[in-house]
């Protein structure tokens, strides 16, 4: 046999050997490594070397972050709702070893136990506290999950709960109890209003009570008003109000107003005209 047959043989048998043997590994990836059944490490990323026929690596872990959502349906809260609850959970592998050693199927059983302890969770609070406290209810079992997945080498960052499903039935009922307490408080709201009013009412009683004068002028400002906003109107006053207010002069000024208005002079004076309530065209 010549040399080159030789080496040629050898290189063959090197290749036959080492190509076996070599492995490639993911950046995101780790392979657990078996030696005749027991465990030796975790391997990778990159190219490595196993014994031929010794090592085998049977699990490629995962390291990033796995999303598994699951639903609890017709889950009973404290106070004996029914309610379907879709939720997620955020997890990921971070101890290859045990996440392999430990348990034989991990997503399996974090979906498994992530519904349970979201079944726990809706069970132990009512259901107000379940629709309006998500947040807490989220961080909560986040805590209970991550606690229970730890001896496994999993880390779980965050549960979250997307949607929550009641019976129709109860959700008319809802709203219409919704409905009856805005009511209420629109009633609250309108009788304070009132309350003020009457008040700032009373005061202002006070004060045309102690200072007639103020009286006189609020009443000439009304009818001012009255008749600078035109118009076919006619406003009566009664007599009591005229000989409380000191209008005879102002119904003078007013009726020349009109006459003036009309192209005619002013009629002479007249007697006094018996108390009865005058009339203004404004």
């Amino acid at each position: 046999m010549s040399f080159s047959t030789f080496l040629i043989i050898v290189v063959i048998l090197a290749l036959g050997i080492v190509l076996p043997s070599l492995r490639l590994c993911n950046e995101w990836e780790r392979k657990v490594v078996l030696r005749l059944g027991r465990f030796t490490g975790v391997r990778g990323p990159g190219i490595f070397l196993l014994l031929p026929w010794i090592e085998r690596t049977p699990f490629t872990i995962d390291l990033r972050t796995v999303t598994s959502s699951f639903t609890a349906e017709q889950t009973l809260t404290k106070d004996n709702v029914p309610v379907n609850v879709d939720t997620i959970v955020f997890w990921r592998v971070i101890d290859p070893a045990r996440a392999v050693l430990q348990v034989s199927d991990y997503p399996t059983a974090v979906r498994g136990s992530a519904q349970t302890a979201l079944r726990d969770v809706i069970g132990q609070n009512d259901l107000s506290r379940v629709l309006s406290e998500r947040a807490a209810l989220d961080a909560a079992m986040t805590q209970v999950l991550d606690n229970q997945t730890e001896p496994w080498g999993i880390k779980v960052s965050s549960v979250q709960m997307r949607d929550i499903k009641i019976p129709d039935v109860l959700q008319d009922a809802m709203s219409r109890v919704a409905q009856a307490d805005r009511e209420r408080q629109a009633r609250v709201i309108l009788g304070d209003s009132e309350v003020a009013v009457a008040q700032r009412f009373a005061e202002a009683g006070n004060v045309y009570e102690t200072n007639p004068m103020a009286l006189h002028l609020r009443g000439m400002n009304m009818l001012y008003e009255v008749m600078k906003a035109g118009g076919t109107s006619t406003v009566i006053v009664p007599s009591t109000a005229v000989e409380s207010m000191n209008f005879g002069t102002l119904t003078g000024i007013t009726a020349l107003a009109r006459e003036a208005g009309a192209g005619q002079g002013p009629n002479p004076p007249s007697q006094p005209q018996p108390p009865s309530p005058p009339t203004f065209g404004a």
